[in-house]
Parts: structure tokens; C-alpha cells; sequence
């Protein structure tokens, strides 16, 4: 009798003992908009809907892979962390997510780390078109402040996940990197892009026919550029408008050339392209040349620029053939 006593007291204790496999996940929802709540994590093709309560309350248990999660009512949206054995309780105002969602429970930490880190974006990116106008010292000052706010609130919570913390620290990382590089390339077209800038110039980029060109080659002339490519399926879409706006503008003084970037193997597909869709104007292949693409800061295509007679630059980013603000660009300029 002993010896089951004992055997048992061990398999309960084993059992009492075991780490939950699973997420229990409550909480309250005040002014609820919907009957449900979908916990979502869609890189992981994981998704589970929730009933909520007439009362606001809601409780189930999530089987998850460690990571983030949206939560979505219908209507608002936010971000919570799971891990397996985690026991979460969320409390929110459907009328202010923002400000009143909290967490509490084994496991909360992370999740109300990013309460927190949401309300503080939201000011944050209501500024940055503004602060990516701003000269490099201010513009260094204002993102620093923020990166260094964030590090410090991270490394201040002794209680986070190890895995968390290094996926948050990655991530404003990333972030500090991308806002750089933007405000790089907004310092670059006002520096060297501006108008009246001479243009970045390509040489002997060749037609279907072999013939060379280079841009002095349209000196006098106001030059529209068309960078494309035979894969890209918006620069494909401009290709009617392209047509229909050289034939408008024939005899005029301005060239239409379209330069594309496509890879020296597609060459063939480039000039059938050319012929099967008679395109217009003069049509030139870089033949993997990007030093024009680079000078122009070209990272999407299609990218349309215009160059007056001086070959200095007009527009770097000049509307596309679609666009009703091309022609008033060119009756500024008298073409």
C-alpha cells in the first residue's frame, strides 16, 4: 500500500510540476465592438478567433509557437507576446485601445513592453516626415534621442525574455538604420538632385538597332527618361499613357527616351518587347550599366525624370506619363 501511496505522491508531483504547453489567455474588453477576438500570428500561418462575452470577458488557452501576436477586435488593433506556460490577463476600452490596454499575469511583461513602446511611436511617426526635412545634426539628435529612450526602457525591465529582448534590440536597430538611410537620400536629391543641377549623365547605352547614345547626344532638347524594366508590371502599365503622350508631343522640343535596366540575359526579351509592342521614342538598354540608376538614387521602377536643353535637371522624380501633372510640368517649361 506504501509503495502506491508513494507511486502517486510522484506522478502528481510530476504532473503539478510539468510546464503548461499551452497559453491561457483572459482578460475584459469594455465597450466591446464584436462577439470575438482573433489572436493572429500570420508569418507563422497561425490564427484562433475567441469568443468574447456580453459582458466583455473572454478566456481560452493558445497552443503557440513563442513570439508576437496580433489581437484584433474587429475594428481596433494591438500587439501581445506569448510563450507556452504563459498566464495572460488582458484588460482594455475598445474606445481607446491604446492608452488602456494592460497586461497582467505570468508572461506580461513583454506584451505591456510593447503597450508602452506603441504609444510612444504613435508621436513618434505622427514627426518623421518632418524630421527626415531636417539638417543631419537635428535629424541625428531627434533619432538618437529616440533609440537611446528605447534602449534604456528596455534594459532597465530585468524581467523580459532573452529571445524578446534581443528581437526588440534587431528591430530598433533596423529601424534606426532604415530613417538614416531615408534621411541620406532626402539630404542626396536636395544636394545633388535639385533642380537646375547638372544631370548624372549614361554613355553609349545602345537601341535595338545597336546604335549608341549617350545624354549630350540630346543636347538642345528637353530629355523625358523612362527607367523600366520588361519584368515590372507597373512600368508595363505606363507604357499606353508613354505612347499616347509622344504622339501628342511630336515635333516638339523635348525626346522621349526609356532606358532599361533589365539584366544582360533578357536582352532578347527587351528587344522583342520593343518590336511586339512598338514602342515609341528612343529605346536604349543599359546593359547592366547602373551608374546612372546609382546617381539618381533609383531603388523602384518605373522612375521618370525630366533634363532641359542644358542637360540640367528639371524634375528627378517627374510625374509619371499617367499622371495630368506631367503636361502642366511641361507647359511650366515651355515645351
Amino acid at each position: 500500500m506504501k509503495k502506491i501511496i508513494y507511486l502517486f505522491f510522484a506522478v502528481s508531483l510530476f504532473f503539478s510540476c510539468k510546464k503548461n504547453d499551452f497559453v491561457s489567455f483572459s482578460g475584459k474588453i469594455d465597450n466591446k465592438v464584436s462577439d470575438s477576438i482573433v489572436v493572429a500570428n500570420p508569418q507563422k500561418g497561425y490564427s484562433k478567433t475567441i469568443k468574447v462575452n456580453d459582458d466583455g470577458t473572454f478566456k481560452d488557452t493558445l497552443k503557440v509557437d513563442d513570439g508576437l501576436f496580433s489581437l484584433f477586435d474587429g475594428k481596433n488593433s494591438a500587439i501581445a507576446y506569448f510563450r507556452n506556460g504563459d498566464e495572460i490577463t488582458m484588460n482594455m476600452n475598445a474606445n481607446d485601445v491604446i492608452q488602456s490596454i494592460s497586461f497582467a499575469g505570468k508572461g506580461a511583461a513583454e506584451s505591456n513592453f510593447l503597450s508602452v513602446t506603441s504609444q510612444n511611436q504613435i508621436d513618434f511617426n505622427k514627426g518623421i516626415r518632418a524630421m527626415l526635412e531636417l539638417p543631419k545634426p537635428e535629424f541625428d539628435s531627434k533619432l538618437n534621442t529616440y533609440v537611446s529612450d528605447f534602449t534604456s526602457r528596455l534594459d532597465k525591465k530585468t524581467d523580459l525574455d532573452t529571445a524578446f529582448v534581443a528581437m526588440q534590440k534587431k528591430n530598433i536597430g533596423f529601424l534606426e538604420t532604415q530613417l538614416t538611410k531615408m534621411h541620406d537620400e532626402k539630404l542626396y536629391f536636395k544636394k545633388v538632385l535639385a533642380k537646375g543641377n547638372p544631370s548624372p549623365k549614361f554613355s553609349k547605352y545602345e537601341t535595338p538597332e545597336r546604335k549608341p547614345y549617350s545624354l549630350e547626344d540630346f543636347k538642345g532638347k528637353f530629355v523625358y527618361i523612362d527607367v523600366w524594366a520588361t519584368w515590372c508590371p507597373p512600368c508595363l502599365a505606363q507604357i499606353p499613357f508613354l505612347q499616347k503622350l509622344e504622339e501628342e508631343y511630336k515635333g516638339k522640343n523635348i525626346e522621349f527616351v526609356s532606358i532599361s535596366i533589365d539584366k544582360r540575359d533578357d536582352y532578347f526579351t527587351w528587344n522583342d518587347m520593343v518590336e511586339e509592342k512598338n514602342l515609341g521614342g528612343i529605346q536604349l538598354f543599359a546593359n547592366e550599366d547602373l551608374s546612372f540608376t546609382n546617381a539618381y538614387q533609383i531603388n523602384d521602377i518605373p522612375r521618370f525624370i525630366l533634363i532641359d536643353p542644358d542637360g540640367n535637371i528639371v524634375d528627378s522624380d517627374a510625374p509619371r506619363p499617367s499622371d495630368p501633372k506631367l503636361k502642366a510640368l511641361f507647359t511650366e517649361n515651355g515645351i
